[in-house]
């Protein structure tokens, strides 16, 4: 079978990457010449575990091409995967600008049967505008060629996003007819050998799953944020409190870790768009309005606890942050708490002093020169009146303390993720602040 995977961002390319690993020839195709010329380069845009040597192998083998012009290759595939960018209007509902042109540039140049599967997340409803959109092209050509609409949410996890689609949990697919079920299971059978599921439904319902899994994941984190900002104040713990709640199977451990806020390009989005869907349809989603406002100010939480320590006058303090991207194994900077972070320390006249292990080429594009970058944690932290932690990478977990102490002014450190055992930091001198602790 040969599928087309239309839109080479992080949904798209991991797509298209890892069904060409699995045997099918896949045509990623992409309007932007430079990115599709540095694919066929090996040149991966973004950066996600394994993926550039994946990219690589299917290339050179013959199963992975890279195009700029979808009408060229409608004739030689069968499905075709829409995975362009879905990004929230001023009003936060999802734009369909791309969407919608890839649905017409399919109805101005198919001429066969075609299966045209949603695989970026888009409102509930979307399907029928996408099918309008192909039949008011086919009608203005005089033809009428028989196809099928999807849709195929994707459920990846950036920095295990190839794990994720390898060895899905679950996948989610709407269709509409039995001939469109067929393909998608002609399609994913290579992913179920091991027993993993692929759950049918209608296609409304697979478009509202995506929304609803990320809102759901969203709310637990909201949830347990403002459980820990409760804790500070009555004397409990976060941390004892999320293994005792973790530990009844009807909740379970996930995504129950408090923190200095949520980012990335999922969570923020979709939960801006499905509020927005509702209102659209007259109904008010008052919960995931809490989470978004809980998660916005949870964003600037360990400045309210800097600023707090010291009696709200940071002029010329110089802080150091680890972590910029949004979560660990990736150079994703959308929505990232260290940008909020990192203004509000700037507009109270801080230094500022970063350091990320990938996220830096990434950050610049967002603060420029407004920051200092350092090379490694250790120069970070020279000097420093604080540090804080907004990104939980591994590198961080048992960092030569006595080194760190001896480097920093002030040994104080605001914990944004919870890492680092109390008591330990008490031992190596530290005065130390987490989150609900």
């Amino acid at each position: 079978m040969k599928i087309a995977i239309v839109g080479t961002g992080y949904v798209g390319l991991v797509t298209g990457t890892c069904f060409a690993e699995m045997g099918t020839e896949v045509y990623c195709v992409d309007i932007d010449r430079q990115k599709i010329e540095n694919l066929k380069k090996g040149i991966v845009p973004i950066y996600e575990p394994g993926l550039e040597e994946m990219v690589l192998r299917n290339y050179e083998v013959g199963r992975l091409h890279f195009e700029t012009d979808l009408k060229s290759i409608l004739d030689d595939v069968e499905v075709l995967f829409s995975a362009v960018g879905t990004p929230s209007d001023e009003d936060g509902s999802a734009d369909m600008k791309y969407v919608l042109d890839v649905a017409r540039t399919v109805g101005q140049a198919m001429n066969k049967y075609l299966l045209v599967v949603t695989k970026s997340t888009v409102p509930v409803g979307s399907a029928q505008k996408i099918k309008d959109a192909i039949t008011d092209e086919q009608r203005k050509r005089g033809v009428s060629i028989d196809f099928d609409i999807a849709s195929n949410p994707e459920f990846l996890k950036e920095g295990a996003a190839i794990k994720d689609f390898m060895h899905p949990d679950r996948i989610v697919v709407g269709v509409e007819t039995e001939r469109a079920r067929k393909m998608m299971e002609k399609l994913y059978h290579p992913f179920m050998l091991n027993n993993f599921k692929i759950i049918f439904m209608d296609v409304s319902s697979a478009e509202m799953t995506k929304y609803a899994a990320n809102a759901m994941l969203a709310t637990r984190i909201s949830f347990m944020n403002e459980l820990a900002n409760l804790c500070e104040v009555v004397g409990a713990d976060i941390h004892q409190v999320r293994v005792g709640i973790g530990a009844d199977p009807r909740i379970g451990s996930s995504f129950l870790y408090a923190g200095c806020g949520y980012g990335g390009s999922c969570f923020p989005k979709d939960v801006k768009a499905l509020i927005q869907t509702a209102e659209i349809n007259n109904y008010h989603m008052s919960i995931l309005k809490a989470v978004e406002n809980v998660n916005d100010g949870q964003k600037a939480i360990l400045f309210a606890k800097l600023q707090k320590y010291y009696n709200n006058d940071l002029t010329g303090k110089k802080i150091a942050l680890w972590g910029l991207a949004f979560k660990p194994e990736t150079d994703d900077m959308r929505e990232a708490p260290s940008l909020v972070l990192i203004n509000l320390l700037l507009k109270a006249g801080c230094r500022v002093i970063v350091y990320d292990p990938v996220a830096i080429p990434e950050a610049k594009k967002h603060i420029g020169d407004s920051v200092q970058y350092a090379g490694d944690i250790y120069e970070a932290v020279d000097n420093v009146d604080a540090l804080l932690i907004v990104t939980e990478w591994k590198e961080f977990r048992m960092p030569a303390w006595a080194v760190i102490k001896k480097r920093m002014r002030n040994p104080l450190i605001l914990d944004g993720r919870n890492i680092y055992s109390i008591n330990d930091m008490a031992e190596n001198g530290f005065i130390y602040f987490g989150i609900g602790r």
